[in-house]
């Protein structure tokens, strides 16, 4: 139902310029000929106006009154009204929604009315049970509204200040809180950073202090909160702990200030110095991702690397020690200069664990050689050369021939033999033979001595072949060069082998071929070189040992051993023969004699089981193990080597004859030096 208004187009009676007035009109505007009801044109329209309201403040020592600030909605689809009073910060006043929306009625004589939208404008008071607010300004919807209604709205009332608001931001302008009011919410920043570190690398100089020195370090800022670590570089065996961390990871404050500061990203950049809790810090590189970072935040182009190198020590004062007086060695003697309290002489420890061999002849060069001298008595006279690889000593040994009217034995003790021509008494300690000044041909001086080296045993020279970058002489390559340079007269040189091969054999005894080569290459090829060749082409000999040999050996080891379960390996072997044929395959027998434990080695194994062996690789188990047993079927014992009456270490092993091989396979040479095929 619409109610009609009285004659007063508005209020007070002014119409609005320019504006058609109608004498009748209803409370709301309405189309012409339309029959909507209010609330559904209304609907969802709210008209909002600003007030305050003056409250009288009961204790009275700062201010008398209290001014508040309202938002009053009027909602015109069925006039009801709703006052909310915004929050405010720390004002002490329950806030929020003052009046929930409801209709409302006018102040007494007139309360069995209701305000309608005609009861606002800006400027006006409105008196809500018995509350009275000053309406001092509205929005732009609730003007154009009140416009179309006819109604003419104020302009806008300024409002009056709180006076206790002013007095208490007066009192908050000069003092500052002892901690922040209102949490920094971090979060944001936590995500957009999190992983993200800057790292730069620091130096603290602490080398003017006592005991002080240059230290290595490495800060860490984390973008997301802001913190520092720093974490020390530690060289190795540098002495110090091997707890790296320097600075735990915290936030950083700027000693020194009076306002409480901590660093930032913001204060970090090359060449800066910062103080960390007392200590100097120059941050003198970084890497990439945080040239990228300041790069992209700060336009920072120039990430040129602080110098922070040492600087230069002083000279050293080069220390003179006295020359050697003739008491000890000369190491010993050195170490009485450098210490108070003498110590011995260390050895190389690692070379001697590297190069020792407890006692075999392993790591050991033995050469064979002969006396350089015109004296007619010592132009036979062979002796062995050792040297030990361990700590480099030599010593010098001469095999008893009999009736040579020579005694023999011990001629140099294990030692080491200085070089020849150097001074005695002298500050810088002497040089001593080295390993690589022995060689094939070549006369070394031992103590005044001169021996010419003529040979050496099978170990001395596949060392030497396999280490020819100290040994150059016993390198195949450099050798067979020497031979091609000669290469126009090679055809000469196949005739000569040819008429030397009498028996057509295609192969020729030792000397011949040294004779042969060192005659063709007029003396370019040295001693050591022609043996390489001579050993690198010459025919395999048939070392396999004799059967008998072999028992004696196999019996030996089992008396030594007190081993005689001989029986038990027959019946464990007639137990595995289930057809009973006396025979079972090789490789059953090993693994029972493996199983047994036999105190044979794989390779003299190896050589009894090949000897029984038959066409089908079986072995007749009862007769093999009847042949091994030493008390039932012993064999003659082995002679034992004749040794000498002195004891001694150095014994020439392996060497029986000074000829290194026996036949040399010459057709091979010529074709792999020359090219040329057999005729």
């Amino acid at each position: 139902m619409m109610l009609v208004s009285e004659e007063k187009p508005g209020i007070g009676g002014e119409p609005l310029l320019g504006q058609k007035i109608k004498p009748k009109c209803t409370i709301y505007p309405q189309g012409d000929g339309s029959n909507v009801p209010s609330w559904v044109a209304f609907d969802k329209q709210v008209l909002s106006f600003d007030a305050y309201l003056e409250e009288e403040v009961p204790d009275k020592s700062q201010t008398n009154y209290r001014i508040r600030y309202y938002k009053i909605y009027y909602y015109p689809e069925d006039d009801t009204i709703q006052v909310n009073e915004p929050e405010v910060k720390n004002s002490g006043l329950p806030q929020g929604t003052s009046i929930q929306r409801h209709r409302i009625t006018l102040p007494p004589p007139d309360e069995d009315q209701f305000y309608t939208v005609y009861h606002f404008n800006v400027g006006t008071e409105v008196v809500f049970y018995g509350r009275i607010f000053k309406i001092y300004d509205c929005d732009t919807f609730t003007r154009n509204f009140l416009r179309k209604l006819g109604v003419k709205v104020n302009p806008p009332v300024q409002r009056p200040e709180d006076p206790y608001i002013k007095i208490r931001r007066e009192i908050l302008d000069h003092v500052e809180p002892l901690r922040p009011y209102e949490s920094l919410d971090t979060r944001k920043k936590f995500l957009q950073y999190h992983g993200k570190i800057l790292r730069f690398f620091c130096l603290w100089d602490d080398s003017v202090s006592m005991l002080g020195d240059r230290r290595e370090l490495i800060l860490h800022y984390y973008l997301c909160d802001d913190t520092i670590e720093i974490k020390e570089l530690l060289p190795d065996n540098s002495g110090r702990d091997l707890n790296k961390m320097f600075l735990r990871r915290s936030k950083l404050p700027k000693l020194g200030k009076v306002d409480q500061e901590f660093y930032k990203d913001c204060d970090l950049s090359l060449g800066v110095t910062i103080n960390v809790w007392g200590r100097k810090v120059l941050l003198y590189d970084c890497d990439e991702f945080t040239k990228s970072y300041y790069k992209s935040k700060y336009g920072i182009e120039n990430f040129t690397s602080v110098s922070c190198k040492p600087p230069s020590p002083p000279p050293k004062i080069e220390r003179k020690f006295p020359p050697y007086n003739g008491f000890g060695s000369e190491e010993d003697s050195l170490l009485n200069c450098i210490d108070l309290k003498p110590t011995p002489h260390q050895k190389n420890f690692k070379k001697f664990m590297e190069k020792h061999s407890y006692g075999s002849e392993n790591s050991i060069l033995r050469f064979l050689a002969k006396l350089d001298t015109e004296k007619y008595a010592d132009l036979d006279r062979i002796f062995v050369i050792s040297y030990y690889l361990a700590d480099g000593t030599i010593s010098v040994f001469e095999p008893t021939e009999n009736n040579s009217g020579l005694t023999g034995g011990m001629f140099l003790k294990r030692s080491r033999v200085k070089k020849p021509g150097q001074r005695v008494f002298k500050r810088e300690l002497p040089e001593y033979l080295k390993a690589e000044e022995f060689y094939i041909g070549i006369t070394v001086n031992v103590n005044g001595y001169l021996f010419r080296l003529l040979n050496a045993d099978e170990y001395t020279l596949k060392y030497m072949e396999q280490n020819v970058d100290k040994y150059p002489f016993s390198d195949l390559e450099r050798s067979l060069q020497k031979v091609k340079q000669e290469e126009s007269r090679s055809r000469e040189l196949k005739q000569v082998f040819r008429a030397a091969d009498c028996k057509h054999t295609k192969m020729v005894d030792y000397n011949t071929f040294r004779d042969i080569v060192m005659t063709f290459t007029h003396g370019n090829l040295s001693e050591q070189e022609s043996l390489t060749i001579a050993r690198h082409y010459r025919v395999p000999e048939e070392t396999r040992p004799d059967g008998d040999f072999l028992l004696a050996l196999a019996q030996e080891k089992f008396k030594k051993n007190f081993f005689e379960n001989f029986d038990r390996l027959i019946y464990a072997c007639g137990y595995e023969d289930r057809e009973k044929k006396n025979v079972l395959p090789t490789k059953d027998i090993k693994r029972l004699c493996k199983s047994f434990r036999l105190p044979l080695t794989n390779d003299l194994l190896e050589s009894l089981l090949s000897r029984f062996e038959n066409s089908e690789k079986q072995i007749d188990y009862k007769s093999f193990f009847s042949t091994l047993d030493w008390r039932k079927n012993p064999m003659p014992e082995l002679q034992a080597q004749e040794y000498l009456k002195e004891r001694c270490e150095d014994v020439w092993l392996g060497m029986s004859s000074p000829i290194p091989a026996k036949n040399i396979d010459y057709l091979t040479f010529l074709k792999d030096t020359f090219g040329l095929e057999e005729e």
